[in-house]
């Protein structure tokens, strides 16, 4: 008899209730494209074969009565026939009939779903942990070094009737929705995948803050932000639980974002909804928004447009067009000198002062690409600026105390009294 016969009839001489999935599971390893229930009723008929010989007669009743505890419908219907038995099938020692209700679980866990959009799934499985202390005595007491884990088999055989179920696919590595039944305290929890929505936004006023701002400040005036602006009608429209804004940069509350606008991702978290028509949603922000923004070009995405949006945010090229008044009167040779003193231009930028207390004080080296002047009056001039993501425009112009050099104000040798700031162009972050 083979090592894995007589490990099996040890096992179902001293528990005869183990049911065909565990003692498959005891052996998983074990042979391949079986079930451990088929793997599990092969090994109890060859037991049941050497339990009963009718030429000569030979009948092993304990290992043939042991069988039909465990539910091996051949061994209880002999064990009648010979002895006049009945004998019941017996709740398996290991599971405590867990296996029995795999297609009971998937179709419970289809009742619950029917409320979430998917096309891919996964399931994970929280075993009570009696049952799987229940189960690795078995594998220290038999010596069973080939075995499944429960976890691991009750996850598989539940997805595979919930896919048959439902005609959804598992999927290890993309899954939709998360499935986590919890057995020890009978609950079944859904995990919706984020859904990423990406885009580009328009500041159309000033005293707009990009996020949230969590404390009273002067320069905000309106009551919201760009984020609850946009986010709003999107988790409404995809049931969502909450949003989160990822923006390429971010302006000042007091700049305003025109042009091509800033590109964006939204991402959406456990909706329940992932098909909508974002030409609606698109139509129910700039509704809703009043004039404070408007949202374009929004197109479904996924986690790696998010990573290159934020890889890209700190050098992507961006386009500034700024009002200056400064303090004095301009000089016109100088003016004109602009565009070729800061024509791909490094400059120094050193944290600005107006953040150092959330920001660490260090060096930045950015490019200044171009810089275009026109002269609105003595002391006013408009500038278009082109520079790399992750530079201070302000502190280029006014020069921060010297903590930014050169800077415009420092080369016409004259201070900056105020500044207009608007964003007209940001590089394209959107990768299909």
């Amino acid at each position: 008899m083979s090592e894995v016969l007589q490990k099996a009839e040890k096992i179902l001489r001293e528990n005869p209730s183990v049911c065909d999935w565990c003692l498959g599971r005891f052996f998983g390893l074990r042979g391949s494209e079986l079930t451990n229930a088929e793997r599990g009723k092969a090994i109890k008929t060859l037991l049941f074969m050497e339990a009963y010989q009718a030429v000569p007669r030979n009948v092993d009743e304990e290992l043939l009565k042991g069988l039909a505890r465990s539910g091996f419908a051949p061994a209880r219907e002999l064990v009648k026939k010979l002895f006049g038995e009945e004998i019941e099938k017996s709740t398996c020692s290991v599971c405590g009939g867990l296996t029995e209700k795999y297609e009971e679980i998937a179709k419970r866990v289809l009742g619950e779903a029917k409320n979430y959009e998917f096309t891919t799934f996964e399931i994970g499985i929280r075993i009570p942990p009696s049952i799987l202390r229940r189960e690795e005595d078995f594998w220290v007491r038999y010596g069973l070094s080939s075995a499944e884990n429960l976890k691991n088999e009750a996850s598989r055989e539940i997805g595979k009737a919930f896919s048959k179920l439902s005609g959804k696919e598992y999927s290890r590595n993309n899954p939709e929705l998360t499935i986590i039944i919890d057995l020890e305290n009978d609950s079944i929890e859904f995990l919706p995948a984020p859904l990423f929505i990406y885009g580009r936004y328009r500041k159309l006023v000033r005293g707009l803050p990009q996020s949230p701002w969590p404390q009273p400040d002067e320069r905000i005036k309106f009551p919201t932000s760009i984020e609850e602006l946009i986010a709003k009608p999107a988790i409404e429209m995809f049931k969502a639980e909450n949003a989160k804004l990822h923006a390429a940069g971010r302006e000042d509350i007091d700049v305003r974002t025109l042009g091509s606008g800033r590109p964006f991702v939204l991402e959406l978290k456990r909706p329940r909804i992932r098909n909508a028509d974002l030409k609606i949603l698109q139509e129910k922000i700039n509704k809703e928004a009043n004039g404070l923004i408007e949202v374009f070009d929004l197109k479904f995405a996924d986690r790696k447009t998010l990573k290159r949006l934020k890889s890209l945010s700190s050098i992507a090229k961006k386009k500034y067009v700024a009002r200056v008044v400064f303090e004095g009167s301009l000089d016109d040779a100088k003016l004109q000198e602009l565009p070729k003193i800061f024509h791909h231009a490094t400059i120094n930028q050193w944290t600005p002062t107006r953040v150092l207390h959330r920001r660490a004080d260090k060096l930045r080296k950015k490019i200044v690409y171009s810089v275009d002047v026109r002269k609105i009056s003595d002391n006013e001039a408009e500038l278009v600026i082109e520079a790399q993501g992750g530079f201070y425009i302000k502190e280029f112009i006014h020069g921060d105390n010297g903590r930014t050099t050169p800077s415009i104000a420092e080369y016409l040798g004259v201070g900056v009294k105020s500044i207009e700031l608007d964003v007209v162009e940001i590089e394209e972050a959107f990768s299909s």
